[in-house]
């Protein structure tokens, strides 16, 4: 027996044919005829004749075979189709030629000429050949003859190869799929996908080595992660997801393109039948490459940490300098610029004179409220100051006597001084600033709590359903990580959480020592400078801290439902800027705690509905510019008239229009050739002519990111605001000392980085999935991040620098009178 001779393959293969004969019996239909792989078989097939093919081929060891079957009919008739089973090993495969696809609203594509990939067989551990056998069954229920062709081959190009591209056409009735195995060191990979043509709608998707393969647009979403596709796609696949550490990648073609943002073909109407064939062909490109190891991870996370760890040393060291600094002034001995002394006391009188080159009037002493001098230390309310009492809550009074008298007098004066707007209990005044930080913290967790358990369910379900086009990532640069899908644009919002938390400390560290110096009633602490309020710069560091929070949670899962996540506290940013700036001059005139942020939540709300309804009906443009324009007309003129504008009286109903009647009379007739407040009407004309030309943009245009158009108009006001600002400062021949200049400079350079980055988009909720993925690039940094995470880098330091212009920037002040430093 040992020496007997092998029999031939050949021999054993039609052996195989005879046994598969014998075992068939029955009528001549059943007798299963061999087949030949490449040869084309043409017949036809009734209710009583039906033709049996059987397809051998030898496996060799270690080996995937892929077999493909190509089959076709000429017949049309939707009532008696001809019917393929394929039957295998471990699976049967069967369709219906015509083969019928359902599009939107019951549409039906017909397609006779169908092709698809076997369950490959799997590679077995034996060291010798193993043979392998195919059945394919052709029947159908016509009671006349339906001719039809089959053809079966072996694919050669089954397996893809890492780093090398592989070209194919595929169609909805003809899918493709593959095999790729992990090298043994590459633990991670990005399957791209590439077309010339958007259309036809086409879906990747990366399934597990189990049989059946859904490989049809009805079922290529039961199994694996999947993603829509135009012209470009991008899959990242972990080792870790595939215990046998190989995968199928499958190509299916819609019939409708609907899916990626087509159109319906025009030829289709109702529920009308038409056959297709090979009208939606697509040619695809298919590369996979190894993505990054662990150590790049490691990498970007030191680069994040470092990048934002050097901020805390430069103010450190400036902390230092400082401290140097002013120990030396100490030792010297403090002088003053003006009166010589330090210990000056404030009983001085006010001086008459102003500032050279100050293009503001002079205030006398009967001009200030009867008199009314700055208070002494020793009549002031004891200075450590902001401790809670029952006597001290936010209301809506004035501590000063006869106050309401007072502010129509004084802040209806042409020449306002800052000793006009800072006489209210400074104690009083703090603590409504700091309702705003009380306020904002509350919001905040509020308002992050539930977001951080939405985006986690929208994890879960992307992790859970395998359906990628859930979120709107750059899948040419998302590097997962645990359950997250693109841990780099979370990693990238770490600046915003670390520069604001840098930018409370920095805060402190200023309303410590200003707390010490009201303790100890220094003379230019009492009645010099800038009155300090800290409570809006606590809040803006807040606001910077949840910005970032919140934006790493936007990015979990971007999509078109949270994305005010994202650009929520930007508008608080905004706005709480443009408070503590128009508060620096007008520190008695503060907007409540609460109607800022109820503003707030007015705005958020807008920008919902905006991106709900602002794509394409035209009443909401027009009552959202209505509403803009009215709102710029209103704000303006509470800013014109320091808040003294009143539209109530006796008769209101004809009060309002009396009232608007003799202003416009005053204003624009009596004094046409000159505005009682030249200064601020400036800013407001200027003002009104921006943010009527946004109203007119939107109702023209109607920009399709209405988020961000929102966002525009806060950030325009908000420069435009900070521009005026600067100039009257150096118009009243006040300087920029080192520190604001550099952070106003750094600010501009760092803002106009940070935009060039902002308009390169990498997606956009606002189109399909498929869509989106169009405008995906590949990293740009340290192969870790892409435009998008860079722009978070720059954003951050940005905001930064620019809230220590806020705070910064009248620095100079320190060492000037209150009724010296003008109002505008």
């Amino acid at each position: 027996m040992a020496g007997r001779a092998a029999p031939a393959p050949g021999a054993l293969l039609c052996a195989l044919l005879w046994a598969a004969a014998a075992a068939a019996g029955g009528g001549p239909g059943d007798n299963p005829a061999p087949g030949a792989f490449g040869r084309v078989y043409r017949g036809a097939v009734n209710i009583s004749a039906e033709r049996v093919y059987a397809f051998a081929y030898r496996s060799e060891p270690g080996q995937v075979d892929a077999v493909r079957v190509y089959v076709n009919s000429s017949s049309e008739n939707l009532r008696y189709p001809v019917l393929f089973v394929v039957r295998q090993q471990k699976g049967v495969l069967s369709w219906q030629v015509p083969l019928i696809f359902r599009g939107l609203y019951q549409r039906t594509y017909n397609y006779q000429e169908v092709s698809r990939t076997l369950c490959p067989s799997e590679p077995t551990p034996e060291t010798r050949p193993s043979d392998q056998i195919i059945f394919v069954d052709v029947a159908s229920m016509a009671p006349f003859n339906i001719a039809y062709e089959l053809l079966v081959t072996r694919l050669e190009n089954f397996q893809l190869e890492t780093n090398k591209a592989f070209n194919f056409t595929a169609s909805p009735s003809q899918p493709q799929y593959f095999l790729y195995r992990f090298p043994q060191d590459v633990d991670s990979v990005i399957i791209n996908v590439v077309s010339d043509a958007a259309y036809p709608c086409s879906v990747v998707s990366v399934q597990d080595i189990v049989c059946p393969v859904y490989d049809l647009d009805h079922n290529v979403e039961f199994n694996g992660v999947y993603q829509s596709m135009t012209k470009q796609a991008a899959i990242t696949v972990q080792r870790k997801d595939f215990p046998g550490e190989q995968f199928f990648v499958v190509f299916v073609i819609k019939p409708e393109d609907y899916a990626c943002g087509g159109s319906v073909p025009s030829s289709i109407h109702g529920n009308v039948n038409r056959t297709w064939n090979l009208q939606r062909t697509k040619n695809l490109q298919v590369t996979i490459v190894p993505s990054i190891k662990k150590s790049v991870y490691v990498q970007a996370m030191f680069f994040s940490f470092l990048s934002f760890l050097s901020f805390y040393l430069g103010s450190v060291v400036v902390a230092f300098v400082h401290y140097i600094r002013v120990q030396r002034k100490a030792s010297a001995g403090r002088l003053s610029p003006e009166h010589g002394s330090g210990m000056m006391t404030s009983s001085h009188p006010i001086s008459a004179s102003t500032p050279e080159g100050s293009s503001y009037g002079a205030i006398d002493e009967s001009s200030s409220s009867g008199g009314r001098q700055l208070s002494s230390p020793e009549r002031r309310p004891p200075a450590g100051s902001d401790t809670d009492s029952s006597v001290e809550e936010e209301s809506d009074f004035d501590t000063m006597p006869e106050i309401e008298s007072d502010k129509n007098i004084i802040r209806t004066k042409v020449f306002l001084y800052l000793s006009d707007l800072s006489r209210k209990d400074r104690r009083i005044v703090s603590k409504k600033y700091k309702i705003y930080f009380w306020n904002i913290i509350t919001i905040a967790v509020f308002y992050a709590l539930p977001v951080i358990q939405l985006v986690i369910t929208y994890q879960t379900v992307v992790n859970v359903t395998g359906n990628q086009d859930i979120c709107y990532y750059n899948f040419l640069c998302a590097h997962p990580l645990g359950v997250l899908s693109a841990f780099n644009n979370i990693l990238s919002n770490v600046g915003h959480m670390m520069l604001g938390f840098l930018f409370l400390l920095i805060v402190l560290r200023r309303d410590i020592l200003h707390r010490r110096a009201m303790e100890m009633k220094d003379i230019y602490t009492l009645d010099y400078g800038i009155p300090k309020h800290f409570g809006l710069f606590y809040a803006m560091g807040i606001a910077l801290m949840m910005e970032g929070v919140l934006s790493a949670c936007y990015h979990v899962c971007p999509n078109y439902s949270n994305f005010q996540f994202d650009t929520s506290f930007m508008y608080m940013i905004a706005g709480l800027c443009m408070l503590k700036l128009y508060q620096t001059r007008h520190p008695d005139i503060n907007a409540s705690a609460y109607s800022a942020y109820a503003s707030f939540a007015v705005v958020i709300s807008l920008a919902v509905l905006g991106v709900v309804f602002g794509k394409n009906d035209m009443w909401f443009w027009v009552i959202f510019s209505m509403i803009h324009v009215l709102a710029s007309l209103a704000l303006s003129t509470q800013i014109y008239y320091m808040g003294r504008f009143k539209i109530d009286g006796p008769d209101s109903d004809l009060g309002v229009f009396r009232r608007a009647v003799m202003v416009l009379y005053t204003d624009c007739i009596q004094q046409c050739s000159r505005p009682m407040y030249m200064d601020r009407m400036v800013l407001l004309i200027v003002g009104n002519v921006v943010n009527w030309s946004f109203a007119i943009f939107g109702l023209v245009y109607r920009p399709r990111d209405f988020a961000s158009y929102i966002l525009g108009i806060f950030i325009c006001n908000l420069l435009l605001y900070l521009a005026f600002y600067i100039i009257m400062k150096l118009r009243s021949s006040e300087k920029l000392l080192p520190i604001p200049m550099f952070c106003i400079v750094a600010t501009a350079v760092v803002w106009a980085a940070a935009l060039y980055f902002f308009f390169q988009t990498l997606s956009s909720w606002e189109e399909t999935p498929a869509e989106s993925r169009e405008k995906n690039r590949p990293c740009i940094l340290l192969g870790f991040f892409d435009d998008h995470d860079v722009w978070h880098f720059l954003s951050a330091a940005a905001l930064f620098f620019s809230f220590l212009v806020l705070l910064t920037l009248d620095d100079d002040l320190d060492t000037v009178r209150r009724d010296k430093i003008p109002v505008f």
